[in-house]
């Protein structure tokens, strides 16, 4: 259970990481093409790391602490 919660602990640092990545990547300067790719990359990461979490604490929990996380970054 414990092992659990750090793993969700882990994953949503990982998420929080990778989201403010892809905000820095459209605040800062970059190329058209550049910045898109790496904003996509960064979103796909964020889309594995859910997959992740559905796997660890179920769909609706994960969705839930997906959003949570997000909102944080904020």
């Amino acid at each position: 259970m414990e092992e659990n919660k750090s793993e969700v602990a882990r994953i949503k640092r990982q998420i929080e990481l990778e989201y403010e990545a892809a905000q820095r990547g459209l605040y800062e300067l970059a190329l058209g093409t550049a910045r898109h790719e790496f904003i996509t990359a960064k979103m796909e990461h964020i889309g594995a790391h859910h997959e992740a979490l559905k796997k660890l604490v179920g769909e609706q929990q994960a969705a839930k602490l997906l959003v949570e996380t997000l909102e944080e970054c904020e």
